[in-house]
């Protein structure tokens, strides 16, 4: 495979897991429905959804805003809502509202992992050995 192609490869695994995750957390009643398949296809969707869009992202001029963990926070929260948007509608009575929350979340589960795995987990690692070692 190319670097360019795994690269995106790994692009989309990333953000697949954090929209869905951030999705799962964000659904009414996502804690007693966590085993409904219904809930889990809903936030699969999402998942998916987000990382096509991230990686049709890197196309253009636009993905030079990976590269900054911020704007990277910044560009999963917002492909997250738009994700989240099209995957279902809202559950909450105001239109918008769990997808936008989705997205914060979203973001902030991708600026945490920009946090602790780089450099190949060297923070998780330096804890560990800390607590453990």
């Amino acid at each position: 495979m190319s670097i360019e192609l795994k690269r995106r490869v790994k692009l989309f695994v990333q953000r697949f897991w954090q929209p869905t995750s951030a999705c799962m957390t964000c659904m009414p009643g996502s804690w007693s429905n966590i085993a409904s398949m219904a809930h889990w296809s809903v936030a699969f969707k999402t998942g998916l959804l987000t990382g096509l869009l991230a990686v049709l992202l890197t196309f253009t001029p636009a993905a030079k805003l990976y590269e900054n963990r911020y704007g990277n926070a910044a560009i999963v929260g917002l492909l997250t809502a738009i994700g989240d948007t099209y995957a279902h509608a809202s559950h909450y009575r105001l239109p918008y509202v769990e997808h936008v929350l989705t997205g914060v979340v979203s973001g902030l589960l991708a600026l945490l992992a920009s946090y602790l795995l780089e450099d190949r987990a060297r923070r998780i690692r330096v804890a560990w050995a800390r607590v453990f070692g």
